[in-house]
């Protein structure tokens, strides 16, 4: 089950490369960028923690690697980033938060559509975290 996932999230990573006009050379790495985020993710999961925490870990070293990459083959952070980011987005937990929503089920439309924001947010944080910690050990 573990390898048919990092297929898909290297296979959609690379998609949303070739969507955001990624060189064709770099989608290979923007793909393995989305596949090491969603195996961080993955496996704090399956290891009982909070699914916003392990997006927010997921995301902070998705941005670590998308800026060695960065660096490594004098590109913008935002090549791999965005791309890497695309399989930890909550694109499901909106979907049922809104069929919720049309059903007339509130209570879990709204506890589900909190849940989205927070792994929204805690995507946000990790990005901005990352460039926070790379920006201090620049300076020192």
């Amino acid at each position: 089950m573990m390898i048919e996932q990092l297929v898909t999230s290297f296979i959609s990573s690379a998609a949303f490369g070739i969507i955001f006009n990624v060189p064709k050379k770099l989608l290979l790495n923007g793909g393995l960028v989305g596949m090491l985020g969603w195996l961080i993710y993955f496996l704090f999961v399956q290891s009982n923690f909070d699914s916003v925490l392990a997006t927010f870990v997921a995301a902070f070293f998705v941005a670590i690697i998308s800026q060695l990459f960065a660096r490594m083959y004098k590109t913008p952070m935002t090549i791999f980033s965005v791309s890497g980011i695309i399989p930890l987005v909550p694109g499901g937990l909106a979907y049922e938060a809104m069929r919720h929503v049309v059903m007339n089920d509130y209570s879990m439309a709204i506890q589900l559509a909190a849940k989205a924001f927070m792994i929204s947010g805690a995507i946000a944080i990790g990005l901005v975290f990352s460039e926070v910690i790379n920006q201090v050990i620049k300076k020192s």
